[in-house]
């Protein structure tokens, strides 16, 4: 996929600046945390699942609240929802900070910290990545992405060092107070962005419904299942780095938390490396080879750590695993939200979310689980096979490569005039659009109508049904139900300019006198009062489409 924009031209934009320096601030707190949680919890207990399971308790939250968060995300003030997840997660950590200097944290207690922390992230994440496309354009993106990754992986070059610095100096609970403070800068920045939100046609989305509509849209587009797919495969196996490292440090190569903190950092440096290579990447190699070539690295680094006993050399293989951990998860990100249009983004992105994050927190835990029972080195080989099944499912399921898609709305829809006095909420509300078809032609209006199937369902159509007229052959009905007229509406302005071709070329084989026909009806029930069987009826409306 071509990257029109320079990775660093995206810093013109002055409110995403802003944001970027905020954040970066709060990576250095959260990496920073992070070192201090996964070195305290080694000076708690000698189990090396409790101390595989920080990295899960931190990524378990994002798996379960993830799509709630995407739903928010889609339907509430973006920078609101952001403001109170950022204030939550520096409210956790000064207790954590007071908890831990005290000498009151317990390894159950750790986890139950760095859990709420996670929480946190879980609200703020869907928020914060749907915002990126609002504030650059659809050029930009990819650019944005990327500078995002590069971001927060510049403070892992520098964060976990650092930590591990603070940790051996200052102790654990010095690291949770920086991370405490760390959250003032986007807290900050937060209040001064005032973004311009496009004025509300239409009543905000039933919770329930917007929730069923988000799991509806991923299971109805193929392409984005099979990203989804990769990046849970890719978080399962490739986490065991950050879930094992700590005990590579101690058991392997006999360090201690600076040893700890630095490899972090050559993770880091890696990674920014790959973020900066990432735009030419994806204009010389497909999606799938990019994707090949993460997994591939990380077999490589785990082959590495599991056999040398060299810290030197451990690093460079970090910095390897660092690089292929962008590459790999800002391609799958860019290619969902390429691949999503706005008013679902949210949900699609937190679904995307909780298959990786879900991944990684179920990894943390087999991988730890692994080490204890078989060794340390046995996980790490482990881990290798994992990754290279990963390999072997991108053969049967390759990811999709990115294509210029417009999904911007096709804004053609107008609310027809009705000569029936209902109410928004009014409903059920069923839709009949009326062909006629030549013979010749079924077969192409099977393969159209099967696409517009899917995409009316996606986009919250039920009962979908095609009929087609005994009398009458040439004569084919589209029916299909909303559950209110205000929820029709909705359906008609999700319509793309992607999804525009469907209908066109529908039309065209048409081959009646007059244009479409379409009749909007209304389901009410009657009761005769000799009879206690209820019967249905229908008020309609019909107009030419």
């Amino acid at each position: 996929m071509p990257n029109s924009v320079p990775t660093l031209a995206v810093f013109r934009n002055r409110t995403f600046r802003m944001l970027w320096i905020a954040t970066l601030a709060s990576n250095f707190g959260g990496l920073v945390q992070s070192v201090g949680a996964a070195w305290m919890m080694t000076t708690l207990t000698s189990s090396q699942a409790m101390v595989a399971l920080v990295q899960s308790s931190v990524t378990l939250p994002i798996m379960i609240f993830s799509l709630t968060a995407g739903v928010f995300a889609d339907n509430y003030d973006r920078r609101k929802i952001m403001l109170w997840a950022q204030s939550f997660m520096c409210v956790v950590s000064v207790v954590l900070a007071f908890m831990a200097y005290e000498g009151l944290l317990s390894p159950w207690s750790l986890l139950f910290f760095t859990f709420m922390i996670g929480c946190g992230t879980a609200l703020h994440t869907p928020s914060w990545q749907a915002s990126v496309g609002d504030i650059v354009t659809k050029e930009e993106l990819p650019a944005a992405v990327s500078v995002n990754s590069m971001g927060f992986n510049m403070m892992r070059s520098v964060g976990p060092a650092a930590g591990g610095a603070i940790v051996a100096l200052a102790g654990a609970a010095a690291a949770f107070a920086v991370n405490a403070f760390s959250y003032i800068a986007i807290i900050a920045a937060l209040f001064g962005w005032q973004p311009q939100r496009p004025p509300r046609t239409l009543p905000r989305e039933p919770f329930g419904s917007a929730f069923a509509a988000g799991l509806r849209y991923v299971a109805l587009s193929p392409n984005l299942i099979r990203i989804i797919l990769r990046g849970c495969l890719f978080g399962v196996s490739a986490v065991a780095v950050l879930a094992l490292l700590p005990l590579v440090v101690r058991d392997h190569l006999a360090g201690n938390a600076l040893t700890y903190g630095v490899l972090l950092g050559c993770f880091g440096f890696g990674a920014v490396g790959g973020a900066l290579a990432n735009g030419r990447l994806r204009e010389r190699f497909r999606n799938e080879t990019i994707t090949r070539m993460g997994f591939a690295g990380f077999i490589v680094t785990f082959a590495v750590l599991a056999l040398s006993p060299s810290a030197m050399l451990s690093g460079a293989s970090l910095l390897l695993a660092g690089f292929c951990w962008v590459i790999s998860l800002s391609l799958f990100n860019v290619t969902m939200q390429l691949s999503t249009p706005r008013w679902v983004v949210g949900r699609v992105l937190a679904l995307y979310q909780t298959g990786t994050f879900g991944g990684m927190a179920a990894g943390s835990w087999i991988w730890g689980a692994i080490a204890e029972q078989a060794g340390l080195v046995t996980a790490l080989f482990v881990a290798c096979g994992a990754l290279f099944a990963g390999i072997i499912v991108g053969l049967v399921a390759p990811l999709p490569d990115s294509h210029d898609l417009n999904l911007d709305p096709l804004n053609r829809f107008t609310e027809p005039p009705l000569q029936l006095d209902i109410k928004p909420r009014s409903g059920p509300i069923m839709i009949m659009v009326d062909y006629e078809i030549d013979q010749n032609d079924v077969p192409r209006f099977l393969e159209l109508m099967g696409q517009r199937r899917r995409v009316r369902i996606r986009d919250g159509a039920q009962q979908w049904a095609l009929l087609r007229d005994l009398e009458n052959p040439d004569l084919w009905t589209e029916s299909y139900h909303v559950p209110t007229w205000v929820e029709y509406i909705r359906h008609n302005e999700r319509r793309t300019h992607a999804d525009a071709g469907v209908f066109e070329q529908l039309r065209a084989l048409h081959k009646g006198r007059e244009s479409l026909r379409v009749h909007r009806m209304i389901e009410r029930q009657t009761v005769s009062p000799r009879d206690d069987i209820p019967r249905r009826a229908s008020s309609a409306s019909a107009a030419r489409g």
